[in-house]
């Protein structure tokens, strides 16, 4: 049967599909307006199936604001060409505009949300990606609510974080302390909101650094002690290589792995455990106050100053309570 440009350009204001799918979802279907969206959302669904372990490393962050509720949402796809597109930007504009307005709990509660479309959130994200052949997801989504809230988004639109205070604030420290929460990823609000897992990872990490070090710099003071240069030695790659060049011989590659292994072993088996604490207690101190955001120094402050001193200085009796930030970079 003949489909009219009347009818093709109706399921395009229906769907926002392509006009030469609604031609060819209106034709398949003979007509029927019912069958053909259904025809073009198998078409999506088919689309997500077939580049399901496509990554989608571009898309759209947005965040909203209505009074002491924020949210963060990211709508992603696959490339930069898709997430510059005007009917993408407008479907992350309403995923987030649903977002504030119905305030879900998670993710899979705002993908039930129905948009002014009639669709959920989910079935519009199947539609656009059966419009564009390319996958797309709600690859985020977060919310707070609190005495007041802040938000900030990038530039570039693939970068953002909203924090929650304990009252009100002036507004400047508050998307100052956003931004900050955005660039410098801190993974809690202060050392004690540290979860004992990413505690017990970097003491772990810092213990075998620690004995990495002092081991490595009892093995070079041997190396030096019998003339030979560290760096010409440092992985049985250099060893092979440095002896192809000249810069050592081979009884000198003989001897550097001998005291490699031996100098290397004793040491590990002798490293005084108070010394070991001490290095270790002193690493983890290290990364509590480049990571946590209350003792990060303010990237906004020309004084150096932590981001708890920052706000304390713009109000004594305020604090951060909460964050969520998303990077489509990360």
């Amino acid at each position: 049967m003949a489909i009219s440009l009347a009818d093709i350009k109706k399921l395009r204001d229906m769907t926002s599909a392509g006009m030469m799918d609604c031609k060819k979802a209106l034709t398949e279907a003979e007509g029927d307006f019912k069958r053909a969206v259904e025809i073009l959302r198998e078409k999506g669904k088919s689309t997500l199936s077939k580049r399901g372990d496509n990554e989608t490393t571009q898309g759209a962050v947005l965040s909203r604001i209505d009074g002491g509720k924020a949210v963060l949402v990211c709508l992603g796809c696959e490339t930069d060409f898709v997430a510059a597109t005007p009917d993408f930007k407008a479907l992350a504009g309403s995923i987030a505009d649903a977002a504030i307005a119905a305030f879900p709990a998670d993710a899979e509660a705002l993908k039930a949300v129905k948009l002014s479309d009639g669709y959920t959130i989910d079935e519009d994200i199947t539609n656009q990606a059966g419009k564009t052949g390319e996958k797309h997801v709600l690859a985020y989504y977060a919310a707070l609510e609190a005495p007041f809230v802040s938000e900030y988004v990038h530039f570039n639109g693939k970068l953002g974080a909203i924090v929650a205070f304990n009252k009100e604030v002036p507004a400047e420290i508050a998307r100052g302390i956003a931004m900050q929460v955005a660039s410098m990823n801190p993974v809690a609000v202060n050392a004690e909101a540290v979860p004992a897992e990413v505690l017990e990872s970097e003491r772990t990490v810092a213990i075998q650094k620690t004995k990495d070090e002092q081991v490595q710099k009892a093995v070079d003071a041997a190396l030096k002690k019998v003339g030979i240069n560290p760096a010409h030695v440092d992985s049985e790659d250099h060893i092979e290589s440095n002896t192809a060049k000249g810069w050592i011989t081979a009884g000198q590659a003989a001897q550097a792995r001998e005291i490699i292994a031996k100098v290397g072993a004793e040491k590990a088996a002798s490293l005084p455990e108070q010394m070991n604490i001490r290095i270790v207690n002193g690493l983890i101190q290290k990364f509590l106050k480049e990571n946590t955001l209350e003792e990060q120094e303010y990237q906004l402050s020309d004084s150096k100053e932590t981001v708890k001193a920052a706000l304390a200085a713009a109000d004594k009796e305020a604090k951060v309570v909460a964050f969520k930030r998303f990077s489509l970079a990360d």
